[in-house]
């Protein structure tokens, strides 16, 4: 059976009919509003997690956005992406001042060690975690399973954006409040009974489908009773790292804590 009701129509000044307006309407401008509102609370708390007001809110809402919640013609720079990069440096940068200011007595050998453990990307994640950043990060419709693998995978570079856009929101200054708020008693802390850097690297290649690493004498130096070794290791793709040691082992475990520190390796820490 058909339905003959005619739509109900209005006329205007001009003789024209339109429809009447719906009443619904008023409902989904509330709606929205509420959604409005409901997204700047969520700011706001977010900010106050990360203790920095923004100038700009658009540069936290990217620093938490994935590229799969981007809509089709997006650019992948409206993501975190090019955020993270600019975090990656400018926490390389506060860290390495932390660490040399904190461990005056320290050669650089060890400086480097300690700051490739500390802006590795499990420790990122782990300071993600602690503030409770894992479920403002926007993702795209991947399935619930899929995005809570995907939130935790992209933990640490989430706290790289966001270090990249409080550096851009207000400059140096308070980037290096929230890193030496969030790292510095991470830097403090003793460190653990450490590994053989050789086995950690070949592990770490072998995880990365390479071959075993190689271990090449590229110089030694001083007497016969006191000699100097100097090795370097190299990997396909990688340059080469170099070493130096009282013998070739020595050595070699120290072209190995050099690429493992350069590469930010976990695991291959050594004490200095």
């Amino acid at each position: 059976m058909n339905d003959e009701t005619p739509d109900i129509l209005t006329s205007s000044s001009s003789g024209q009919t339109s429809p009447r307006p719906d009443p619904g309407g008023e409902g989904v401008t509330a709606k929205k509003k509420r959604g409005k509102a409901g997204a700047k609370a969520a700011a706001a708390a977010l900010e106050a997690r990360i203790e920095h007001k923004f100038a700009d809110p658009a540069l936290l809402a990217t620093a938490f956005t994935h590229v799969s919640a981007l809509k089709s013609g997006h650019k992948r720079r409206e993501s975190y992406q090019r955020l993270e990069f600019l975090g990656d440096h400018v926490l390389g940068l506060i860290v390495s001042d932390m660490l040399f200011r904190t461990f005056p007595n320290a050669n650089e050998g060890e400086l480097s060690k300690r700051l490739a453990d500390l802006v590795r990307k499990e420790s990122c994640a782990d300071v993600a975690t602690a503030l409770g950043l894992l479920d403002d990060i926007k993702l795209g419709a991947v399935g619930a399973i899929a995005s809570a693998r995907l939130r935790k995978s992209v933990l640490g570079d989430i706290c790289e954006a966001v270090i990249g856009a409080i550096f851009l929101d207000g400059g140096y200054a308070p980037a290096a409040k929230f890193v030496e708020r969030n790292w510095t008693e991470r830097m403090r802390r003793p460190r653990p009974a450490l590994r053989d850097p050789k086995t950690v690297l070949q592990e770490w290649a072998q995880g990365k489908g390479l071959p075993t690493p190689v271990y090449r004498e590229v110089e030694r130096t001083g007497p016969h009773h006191d000699p100097q070794f100097r090795v370097a290791v190299d990997l396909p793709g990688l340059a080469p790292a170099e070493g130096i040691g009282g013998s070739k082992r020595a050595a070699e475990k120290d072209a190995a804590s050099v690429m493992i520190a350069r590469e930010g390796v976990g695991g291959g820490k050594s004490d200095g």
